[in-house]
C-alpha cells in the first residue's frame, strides 16, 4: 500500500458545491458559456488548469481557494457548530478553518445575482414583444 497521498478530485468538489448550492449542471454549463455534458466532463476531471478554475469559482460565486480546499467534512463542522453556539446564544466561532466563505452570504448573493438576471430576462422579453408589436403594425 503506497504512503503517497492521492490529489485532492478537483471535479468532485465542484459538483459538490455546486449541489450545495442548489445548481443544476445546466445553469453552471450556461453560466460559463457552454453545455451540460461539458460540465458533466468538467465534474469527472481530477484536475482543471488554474484560468478555468477562476471562471468556475466566479460562477459558484467562492474564490478559488474555496474551491480547492473544499472538503465535506469542514462543512459540515462549520454547520454544526454554528447550530451548537446559536442555540446556546454565543456568537459563532468558526473553527472551520478550511472553510474559506460564508455559504448564508453567498446564497444571499447569489439569490441577488439571480434576481438581476431574472429581471434582464424579463425585460428582453418585453422588449422583444415590443418589437414584434412594431413589426406587426407595420404591416
Amino acid at each position: 500500500m503506497s504512503t503517497l497521498s492521492k490529489p485532492s478530485h478537483i471535479g468532485r468538489k465542484i459538483s459538490r458545491i455546486r449541489e450545495l448550492r442548489d445548481m443544476k449542471q445546466e445553469a453552471l454549463a450556461q453560466a460559463l458559456g457552454t453545455n451540460q455534458q461539458a460540465i458533466s466532463a468538467l465534474e469527472n476531471s481530477e484536475t482543471i488548469d488554474d484560468e478555468k478554475l477562476k471562471q468556475i469559482a466566479k460562477a459558484l460565486g467562492v474564490n478559488v481557494e474555496a474551491l480547492k480546499n473544499f472538503s465535506e467534512e469542514a462543512a459540515i463542522n462549520y454547520f454544526n457548530n454554528f447550530y451548537d453556539n446559536s442555540a446556546q446564544g454565543q456568537i459563532l466561532n468558526n473553527s472551520c478553518n478550511n472553510l474559506t466563505f460564508n455559504p448564508l452570504e453567498k446564497l444571499i448573493e447569489a439569490y441577488e445575482e439571480n434576481k438581476k438576471l431574472y429581471e434582464r430576462l424579463v425585460q428582453a422579453e418585453k422588449d422583444k414583444v415590443e418589437y414584434l408589436e412594431k413589426i406587426l403594425k407595420d404591416k
